[in-house]
């Protein structure tokens, strides 16, 4: 070999680092036995195993990031029409019955709140909310939500204030969270204890 090619080879073999261009960390430990030796063979054998594990990890790894993808733009979705559903249904009773008879839509509320669809719950405390924000909007507290409205009000004006504010939030984890909130009978029932409570104090039930 001259002395000008050996040169290149070995000043290219040096600037290579460590294992590049190589999947399996025994590839360099094989090439200081022989191949044809029974250690040579197992460690050649572990090399090819590592290849091959690496590419199918790649490759679940790529699958998993799509379904991930997939699973995330469906529940996104899920969750929308979820809330469509919930504002569609809150706007059908505010249209029916912000203006009916009082007695007429508490006794909604009741049967939604004795019902065993739990979809039904949920809709028993929205219409009671919408039941809440017009009775306090009648009274003459500003704001231009329920919430902004319970914020003008202090506990000598209304003492059952935090009954409002509980029962206000859980509202909003149902308009808010949508499928992924879980409303149980027993905080659907107290829930509407709160708001019955505060519809007493106002003198509305």
């Amino acid at each position: 070999m001259e002395p000008k090619q050996a040169l290149i080879e070995a000043t290219t073999t040096e600037s290579l680092p460590v294992g590049f261009g190589v999947f399996s960390p025994m590839s360099g430990l094989a090439d200081k036995f022989d191949n044809t030796g029974f250690f040579g063979q197992i460690l050649n054998f572990i090399d090819g195993a590592w290849t091959v594990f690496v590419i199918i990890s790649f490759s679940f790894s790529i699958i998993l990031l799509f379904i991930y993808v997939y699973a995330s733009t469906a529940r996104k979705n899920l969750h929308q029409l979820h809330m469509a559903e919930l504002r569609e249904r809150e706007r059908i009773y505010d249209e029916r019955f912000r203006s009916g008879p009082k007695n007429s839509r508490f006794s909604d509320i009741e049967k939604h709140i004795i019902s065993d669809n739990p979809n039904d719950w949920k809709l028993a405390i929205i219409e009671a909310d919408i039941v809440l924000d017009e009775a306090l909007k009648k009274i003459g507290y500003s704001g231009v939500s329920l919430g902004e409205r319970l914020k003008s009000i202090t506990p000598s004006q209304l003492t059952c204030l935090d009954d409002a504010w509980q029962a206000h939030k859980v509202r909003n984890q149902i308009a808010h969270g949508g499928a992924d909130f879980v409303l149980t009978r027993r905080l659907a029932e107290d829930t509407i204890k709160q708001y019955r409570r505060v519809f007493s104090e106002l003198n509305i039930l």
